[in-house]
């Protein structure tokens, strides 16, 4: 197979000014809504001479079942999308290489600055918001990180992501979820981490070794947010077979923008329907006590 123009040592035919990166570190849900966008144009039309979005998922070894499922959606190429990216080994570099199986270099060729654009977006956040650093490690555990921290690291059910403007919906979720019979126990960071830490190293080593589950209070301002955007991609970029349980999105009041697309494939909580209201805190209770 012809190396792909996004591998760490780019072919001849790759554009000059591609980052020198290995794009098969990077997952797909670096790549943002205008790729994602155009890949549907080009692949949503079932076509006769060009592979289509179904000669793609054949390659990503979706069934004749869910591809079958998909014909019935309006872009069944995002819906392809959402799924293969919470999958092992579904990478830039992968994306490339199936769409190069598929004949599509046409596609290639007019995409690779956008997805160059976001790959390199995506390895400079990496850089600002650093997780593979000595503080991560399992054996520093023993330092203080949280106010309960003794001999044995404390240890939560769930890892609560908001930003500041939703804090008392989450002082709700402490009323709901610790102080009754379900006696759960949550991280939230305003509360449980000590002053003084390394903000990213901290949050990557609770997401990744203290807590059970990571839920994510959606909302307009989430959207804005440097910081639960990275603490939501870093759960997303965990064991791959385990990104559906580990994740709750919680949805309290209206939105005025659109859902958060790497998000759209798990279920969500949602608070905003009075007619499941009476029903919210039992499903996410017990979402979090499943071992």
């Amino acid at each position: 197979m012809a190396s792909s123009p996004y591998s760490s040592s780019p072919s001849p035919s790759s554009s000059s000014s591609s980052p020198s990166v290995d794009y098969d570190l990077i997952p797909v849900i670096a790549l943002n809504y205008s790729v994602r966008k155009k890949l549907a144009l080009y692949l949503n039309p079932i076509n006769t001479v060009a592979a289509d979005w179904t000669d793609i998922a054949e390659k990503m070894d979706f069934s004749y079942l869910e591809i079958k499922n998909y014909e019935k959606l309006e872009n069944p190429t995002k819906k392809l999308l959402e799924t293969w990216q919470t999958r092992a080994g579904a990478t830039v570099d992968k994306l490339v290489s199936i769409l190069e199986q598929a004949e599509r270099k046409d596609i290639i060729s007019d995409l690779q600055p956008l997805i160059d654009e976001d790959c390199r977006i995506y390895v400079e956040r990496q850089k600002e918001l650093p997780v593979q650093v000595p503080e991560v490690d399992s054996r520093d555990q023993c330092r203080g990180i949280t106010v309960n921290d003794g001999h044995i690291p404390e240890m939560f059910d769930a890892f609560i992501c908001y930003c500041q403007s939703d804090f008392q919906f989450v002082h709700e979720m402490i009323r709901q979820l610790e102080q009754t019979d379900y006696n759960l126990k949550l991280c939230v960071f305003d509360r449980d981490v000590l002053p003084g830490t390394c903000v990213w190293t901290i949050t990557s080593e609770l997401i990744e070794m203290r807590c059970k589950r990571m839920v994510v209070v959606i909302s307009d301002d989430y959207l804005d947010s440097d910081a639960c955007d990275f603490q939501t991609k870093f759960a997303l970029s965990l064991c791959p077979g385990a990104r559906t349980k580990r994740l709750i999105p919680v949805v309290y009041k209206q939105m005025k923008r659109p859902f958060p697309s790497i998000l759209r494939f798990l279920t969500v909580c949602d608070y905003t329907r009075p007619s499941t209201q009476s029903w919210f805190w039992v499903r996410l209770a017990k979402a979090l006590s499943l071992s």
